[in-house]
């Protein structure tokens, strides 16, 4: 492995939620500490299974992992950090500010920029203090921070001053207000960071074009802040033991594709390919095979025994949201799970059974274009362009909140403004405009706000609490939250896959949305090889072992749907037709 020769002593694993960053840097630690090296594993994941990984329960503090001299671990669990964090903040000011302010700061300071900031609070000892953490030779992280949570760490002047004078914007200043450690203790970690002899960076990536793409931009952020020096890891590549069947042909000649046409900033760093493996990567055994070529050994002897699947097609969910004859569709996940599919298929459904509708999106056009490739009567297709609706909110609130700022404190509003929170809040302005379609014919979104976005634009009043102030008690009215919150109006599906990480993201979005008073509607799992029914043992090994997460979404969602792995991808209007067509099937 490339990206092992000459380790420095810290190691950082990032790419998208369900790429094995975890599998990857288990093994890491692992292959380590056997080579008598003494080593920390960190997680700072929200979705970590480092702990299920080894079996045995690690948590917030360092426990050593049975059976492997050397190696110890510690998971800081995101949601203690952010719950310490925030009462931090909180505490000075309860009793004195009404209950309604109380709850908008708690929300403000509830999303992901708050749970980056409070977890690399957490671990800047990690990097910053090398008498506390001297003894270990490595210290290896599962998920780096971004380069958004360091250039914030690199903000002028001073945060408390800035908010104490009133000047800070709540998306991403409010989380700051928490950091009570010097300046100085963050640059030296910063510094630990930037400086390739002691840091190194891994991005790791499945084989997939929205993966490899993930880790470009991953990469580019990261080199803006002085990061640089990386290792590529393809991780998941179907081997030869795969088997010869059409699917396997398949799947291997769209991953070759996927690989060759790499974007040239990460084609040129190092790279280490590995085998995706029959089972999953729990236990030593499985983490010391890792690294190791797949071969017909490798497939467990009970490898054809996959339990019985009961009916569950795509087409059912059409069914039910074509009865209004109206409504909104919003189709949402993470990255890399097939959102754009899923959004598709379900709107060029209802376009063909004779309905109006708009399908929309925040990805790039060209992405939709090339899923639908070409027109079909009766849909619409339409862009919510995320950068102009950034600018113009960028642009808007520093004409008007950053009008009677120093310079310093229009600096740091600038740097406020370029947080995933604040992008989202300027996207969900345009969002806005389309909810409002939905009352005459179908609105399909594919990718959505998230519950955090909206309860911060709820309780700090920027459009619900406004309406409701101007309109008064006595005039019904019906804002976008409330059209999103009423079930006979909107369909929330989550799109997930069926594999351990994807599910845990799925399932912390679904508490975020409930949190805004939205409960999704259904859940759709997408390429799944259980409901491919392969026939050579290696692929229905790999069936067998997604069971457990297809069980689990059962009980987590109210109506599910499951979409087979196919040979092909899902282009083109006839192919996303199909999809809705096919007998999908599910425990």
């Amino acid at each position: 492995m490339k990206f092992l020769e000459n380790v420095p002593r810290f190691v950082f694993f990032t790419g998208k939620g369900g790429v094995g960053k975890t599998s990857v840097a288990c093994a890491t630690s692992l292959a380590l500490a056997e080579a008598g090296k003494r080593v920390l594993l960190v997680s700072t994941d929200p979705a970590s299974n480092v702990g299920q990984v080894f079996g045995v329960t690690i948590g917030n503090t360092v426990t050593a992992i049975p059976d492997v001299p050397g190696l110890s671990a510690l998971e800081i669990d995101p949601e203690q950090a952010v719950e310490a964090y925030r009462e931090r903040i909180m505490a000075p000011v309860r009793g004195l500010l009404p209950e309604a302010e109380l709850a908008g700061i708690a929300e403000s300071l509830s999303g992901s920029c708050t749970t980056e900031i409070a977890s690399f609070d957490e671990f800047t000892n990690l990097l910053a203090d090398d008498g506390s953490y001297g003894e270990y030779d490595h210290i290896v992280f599962d998920t780096a921070p971004t380069g958004h949570t360091i250039r914030l760490l690199q903000l002028p002047g001073s945060w408390t001053d800035f908010l104490e004078a009133g000047k800070g914007d709540p998306s991403c200043l409010g989380p700051l207000s928490g950091l009570e450690k010097h300046k100085q203790v963050y640059a030296r970690a910063v510094q630990a960071l930037t400086d390739p002899a002691r840091t190194r960076l891994v991005l790791v990536s499945r084989p997939q074009t929205s993966s490899l793409s993930e880790i470009e931009r991953t990469y580019l952020e990261l080199n803006q802040i002085g990061i640089g020096g990386g290792y590529v890891v393809i991780n998941g590549v179907l081997p030869e033991a795969g088997g010869d069947e059409d699917l396997a042909r398949a799947l291997r000649a769209r991953e070759a594709a996927a690989i060759a046409a790499m974007p040239g900033v990460i084609a040129g760093l190092p790279r280490d390919v590995l085998d995706l493996k029959p089972g999953n990567m729990v236990g030593i055994p499985a983490l010391k095979s890792l690294f190791a070529a797949t071969s017909d050994a490798d497939i467990p002897a009970d490898a054809a025994l996959v339990p019985e699947l009961e009916d569950a097609p795509l087409a059912a969910l059409v069914n039910e949201v074509e009865v209004q004859g109206h409504g909104l569709v919003m189709c949402m996940g993470k990255g890399g799970v097939g959102k754009t599919t899923v959004a598709a298929a379900v709107a060029v459904a209802l376009a063909k059974r004779g309905h109006v509708v708009h399908l929309t999106t925040t990805d790039p056009a060209a992405h939709l274009t090339e899923t639908l490739q070409g027109s079909t009567p009766g849909l619409k297709v339409s862009r919510i362009d995320p950068e102009a609706a950034i600018q113009e909110y960028r642009s808007h609130v520093m004409e008007t909140k950053g009008r009677s700022l120093d310079d310093e404190g229009r600096a740091a509003l600038a740097e406020d403004l370029l947080s995933p929170c604040t992008d989202e809040v300027a996207v969900f302005r345009q969002f806005s405009k389309v909810v409002q379609e939905s009352r005459r014919h179908f609105v399909v979104i594919d990718t959505a706000p998230t519950g955090h976005t909206l309860l911060l634009l709820d309780a700090t009043g920027s459009y619900h609490r406004e309406i409701a102030r101007q309109v008064g008690d006595t005039m019904g009215f019906v804002t976008p939250l409330m059209r999103l919150q009423d079930p006979a109006q909107t369909r929330v599906v989550l799109v997930t896959l069926a594999e351990t990480t994807p599910v845990l993201e799925a399932e912390e979005l679904q508490r975020d949305l409930e949190r805004a008073g939205i409960h999704p509607w259904a859940w759709v799992i997408n390429n799944s090889i259980a409901s491919a029914h392969p026939q050579t043992p290696f692929l229905r090994a790999r069936a067998a072992s997604e069971i457990e997460q297809i069980t689990k979404v059962r009980t987590l969602a109210d109506r599910v749907a499951l979409i087979p792995l196919l040979p092909e991808e899902p282009i083109g209007e006839e192919k996303l037709s199909a999809l809705t067509a096919l007998s999908s099937l599910i425990v």
